[in-house]
């Protein structure tokens, strides 16, 4: 029987395992598709170390995001054949209207994409586009498409702030930029700064200095969320303005509220999206033939350095696994450790 590699989560906090499965057949309705890369986002990282606010068992694979080919398909399987390319969704299951819950999550309840082969649901995955190589459609799933629905309703003239130069950030502004909003980015790093500004953000200390400078902002992508970070989004709108909650990374008690009504403000979650969001996304990419920003791409041996690096956060960009396989073409000009706009 054929086997593929996987990394699982060790238990405790411990570094990623690399183990040996059978390759499953797919099942009707199923797909099985060879990982070609898959990449890393911040709820990873407590999934890894044993930390995540739900139970993750022993030995279930990590990571939501990946993309691959289709190496075959199971009875009734009519949206794929073999040899597409494809990047599965962050919520398998959540094809369209309002998010059904958190109970089918990738890397938690259901094994992820850190393996040489998965088999998932034909209705789970999106085709890439065209012009993406699969590291860069790699990063897809989650970052880009919050960005993309945390964006909702933002058009040519708006002002938006976001904080940090983490994956969410950068595809929010790359998207606002598209949408003809004026974007301004928190950093503390003139290093990271100089690439902000290169996508076309202008760089501020704090969110007080965004607010000295647009009078306002319509729109706050909110990483932080509890305690100060909120506090100061809240500071830094327009009246009438909109913060779209992605993250609460930040400790830290309650909202304002008295400064929250004050501004006439609306707060709404933002909870990724459903795979009709994705597709919609993914036309507006091919059309910009825009491109996602890479930091690094780590060979799938080095896993947990690839884990290592995404934790220091010292760079600026998305941090990929590519998974090689002979035989196949990136796209002319792709760059794999460069980051990419």
């Amino acid at each position: 029987m054929a086997h593929t590699r996987v990394f699982q989560v060790s238990g405790g906090g411990g570094p990623l395992v690399e183990a040996r499965r059978p390759v499953a057949a797919p099942g009707p309705g199923d797909v099985l598709v060879r990982v070609r890369a898959v990449s890393l986002n911040a709820r990873d990282l407590p999934i890894v170390e044993g930390r995540y606010a739900r139970p993750v068992p022993r030995g279930r694979v990590p990571l939501s995001d990946g993309a691959g080919v289709v190496e075959a398909v199971g009875a009734g399987v009519t949206r794929w054949q073999v040899g597409d390319r494809v990047v599965g969704v962050f919520h398998p299951g959540w094809l369209y209207g309002a998010l059904p819950g958190w109970d089918t999550l990738y890397g938690v309840q259901l094994d992820g994409w850190l393996a040489e082969q998965v088999v998932v649901g034909e209705h789970d995955l999106v085709a890439v586009p065209e012009h993406l190589s699969f590291e860069e459609a790699a990063t897809l799933p989650c970052a880009a498409l919050t960005a993309w629905s945390a964006l909702a309703g933002t058009g040519p003239g708006d002002t938006v702030l976001l904080q940090g130069s983490g994956g969410v950030s950068l595809f929010a502004c790359q998207f606002a930029r598209l949408a003809g909003a004026r974007v301004l980015i928190t950093t503390s790093s003139p290093h990271k700064a100089d690439q902000l500004l290169a996508l076309g953000a202008e760089v501020v200390d704090t969110p007080a200095q965004a607010r000295d400078l647009t009078g306002g902002v319509d729109l706050v992508v909110e990483m932080g969320g509890g305690g100060r970070s909120i506090a100061q989004s809240i500071a830094a709108l327009a009246m009438g303005g909109r913060i779209a909650l992605v993250g609460n990374l930040a400790a830290g008690g309650g909202m304002d509220l008295t400064a929250f009504l004050a501004r006439a403000a609306t707060l709404r979650t933002t909870t990724v999206g459903n795979r009709a969001d994705f597709e919609r996304m993914n036309r507006a990419i091919s059309a910009h033939r825009l491109r996602p920003v890479i930091d690094r791409v780590f060979p799938f041996d080095q896993a947990n350095d690839a884990v290592a690096h995404f934790r220091a956060r010292t760079g600026v960009g998305k941090v990929v696994v590519s998974v090689p396989h002979r035989g196949e073409q990136r796209p002319a000009g792709f760059s794999g450790a460069a980051a990419r706009t």
